[in-house]
């Protein structure tokens, strides 16, 4: 696996397929993140109260809260710290600002959020030419395909194309 960064150029966008499985992988590792949280509060209640525990149904209300509020979290820190979530990671994909950096963490937040709440956002790309999502037209961010292990170094106060 060639794991050298490929020039600004030569990334190409990610499609509705690719991003849509790796949204897959990513909702099931948030459900996994939301199935050991509460898993572990219940063994903290059994630690605590033995004799009176019984396992409870979450209610709909915390349990939405819970998977927005990790949802987002999952997200801002996959794409603050490397640009990919597991997903992305699994299908070779990675989410980039205009210059081809990763995103800083309130650019990475602000996606988090429009990508939770209007996730239908996604399917604009099978529209779009440049297979931008709602969200990525919106903060002028893009994902791309690049098999690299690690985020692409770029210059700052370079501009792809020059």
């Amino acid at each position: 696996m060639n794991t050298a960064h490929p020039r600004a150029e030569d990334m190409n966008p990610a499609g509705i397929v690719t991003r849509g499985a790796a949204a897959v992988v990513d909702l099931t590792v948030v459900a996994i993140l939301m199935g050991s949280l509460y898993v572990g509060s219940v063994f903290v209640r059994l630690l605590f109260d033995p004799q009176s525990f019984t396992f409870s149904s979450p209610a709909a209300p915390t349990s939405i809260s819970a998977l927005i509020v990790i949802s987002i979290g999952y997200l801002t820190l996959c794409w603050a710290t490397t640009g990919r979530t597991v997903g992305a990671a699994m299908m070779g994909i990675r989410l980039v600002t205009p210059r081809r950096g990763f995103a800083r963490w309130p650019l990475a937040a602000l996606r988090a959020v429009l990508c939770v709440l209007f996730g239908f956002g996604l399917l604009w790309v099978a529209v779009d030419r440049r297979r931008r999502s709602l969200q990525d037209i919106v903060l002028r961010t893009s994902v791309v395909y690049d098999w690299s292990r690690t985020p692409p170094v770029i210059d700052p106060h370079s501009v792809p194309g020059q």
